[in-house]
């Protein structure tokens, strides 16, 4: 059953110093204090610094700096799985976007598993809507293996890196739209002509199907009437930032092998082991094949199937160990494999069939499909990144006029919850304005250095107005 509710509010309090502004009459009775402590050398350089840091930070550097408390106040969050929580975010969401009048509302489609929609209603309600989304929880982190707690969002004074789990998957962007709806509003006085919406949605790293892809089954989400949809991306080495125009899809594939048991110093045919071992070495020159053309450079990894063994299970165990003198009459293998929306599925499921885990050496297997891999017309995933497609052009122009450049757009490596919304035939580009940055995602002692998040917020201002100003021409 579908439930609507609102989380309680929780006051959330800044611990940032406040500049310290002095009158002129106040500064002449302190210079005068001072110049009569002829002996009090020591409080003069005290009383000189903290003059000094009343002036260093009035202006823009003490405005730059509530963003990154804010954003340092979500990263403190523990939403790791396998129990990220998920209440106290929202409800910091929710005060965020009631200081700047948005509305809210939040959805919950499985119990204890809320989605938050943020709305900034436009002057034409009949446009079609803009779609931010963004997800709430975050992957699991190892304490030890950090050189700061994962959920401290320690920031390093010397060199402006926060660290904590999500700083770039993907908390980042769930504050920069915050940020950027701010300063439209309170600074700019900007007024949308299409509605914008901001979605935070639990469970995408464990495959969206408790978020995501029940909330674009709801009515809910029809009656968005979205448009366009901008969902996460990935940092970038370089000066460019990365765009995303699909994702692979991900298939879990289970094969496994049957043969008669026998005694460990026999020989002889269509045994478990030997028929698996034998699918194992065709998959491997399968990927060595694939990888072959990345190493070649003709394609991207992102650009070819990929297969990787996970696990192996076999054997008979026993009390120390397994059975050495014993061949299994079973054996398993499961592969991760990520298929390009360019390839055809129906290929790689005949291949399986045919030469990975043929009946006829005794074999079986199981393809686990991780979510759509065709749209409802049966088109590959891909949202079209030329001029064919308006809303590519208007989000490049954003960009540029930021001061941001795009490189040349990629197809993701791994899977977001943009494919259930592609599905629907809705055009979403991932990305995550992070250059110059080294790529941290679900990696130990991740970080984001505070000047990058805020050149985020201003590259999304530049999206955000764009998208919403824009008005198809007619005729």
């Amino acid at each position: 059953m579908l439930c609507v509710y609102s989380f309680p509010l929780v006051e959330f309090f800044a611990t940032v110093s406040r500049p310290v502004s002095l009158s002129l009459s106040q500064s002449t009775l302190l210079q005068s204090t001072v110049t009569s402590m002829a002996a009090g050398r020591h409080m003069l350089l005290m009383l000189a610094a903290a003059i000094l840091f009343s002036f260093t930070s009035s202006g823009k550097s003490h405005e730059e700096r509530e963003p990154i408390t804010r954003f340092k106040q979500y990263l403190r969050f523990n939403t790791a799985h396998p129990n990220p929580n998920y209440t106290a975010p929202v409800s910091f969401l929710i005060s965020q976007a009631q200081s700047i009048g948005l509305q809210f509302k939040t959805l919950e489609f499985v119990p204890n598993k809320p989605i938050l929609l943020l709305t900034w209603p436009g002057s034409d309600p009949s446009l079609p809507s803009i779609l931010f989304n963004s997800h709430l929880d975050s992957v699991p982190a190892e304490p030890d293996k950090w050189s700061h707690p994962p959920f401290s969002a320690f920031h390093s004074p010397e060199t402006g890196q926060i660290f904590a789990r999500g700083s770039q998957d993907d908390k980042c962007i769930a504050i920069q739209y915050i940020e950027a709806i701010r300063n439209l509003i309170l600074v700019k006085n900007f007024k949308p002509i299409r509605t914008v919406h901001a979605s935070y949605v639990p469970d995408e790293e464990i495959g969206g199907f408790d978020g995501m892809a029940k909330f674009v089954e709801s009515n809910e989400f029809r009656e968005l009437n979205v448009g366009f949809v901008m969902d996460e991306g990935q940092a970038s080495t370089n000066d460019d930032f990365r765009v995303f125009y699909a994702d692979r899809s991900p298939w879990h594939l289970i094969i496994r092998a049957k043969g008669a048991p026998g005694h460990g110093s026999r020989m002889f045919d269509n045994g478990a082991m030997e028929n698996l071992m034998k699918s194992v070495e065709m998959i491997t020159k399968f990927r060595e094949s694939q990888f072959d053309v990345v190493k070649a450079g003709r394609a991207a990894n992102s650009e070819v199937i990929s297969v990787n063994l996970v696990y192996l299970k076999a054997g008979i165990p026993s009390p120390t160990g397994f059975v050495m003198n014993m061949q299994p009459s079973e054996a398993e293998a499961g592969f991760d494999a990520r298929l390009p929306p360019t390839v055809d599925p129906d290929l790689i499921r005949r291949r399986i069939a045919e030469e990975w885990a043929p009946a006829i050496r005794n074999m079986s297997y199981e393809i686990i499909e991780k979510g759509p891999i065709r749209d409802y017309k049966g088109r590959p995933l891909m949202t079209l990144t030329d001029d064919s497609n308006p809303w590519w052009s208007v989000f490049k122009r954003a960009v540029t006029s930021a001061g941001g450049k795009l490189g040349k757009p990629e197809i993701l490596a791994s899977t977001t919850d943009a494919r259930y919304m592609r599905q629907l035939g809705i055009p979403v580009l991932g990305f995550s304005p992070m250059a110059n940055t080294p790529i941290l995602l679900h990696d130990h002692n991740e970080f984001l250095k505070d000047t990058v998040f805020l050149k985020g917020v201003e590259v999304y201002e530049s999206v955000i107005s764009s998208l919403s100003s824009f008005v198809e021409p007619s005729g």
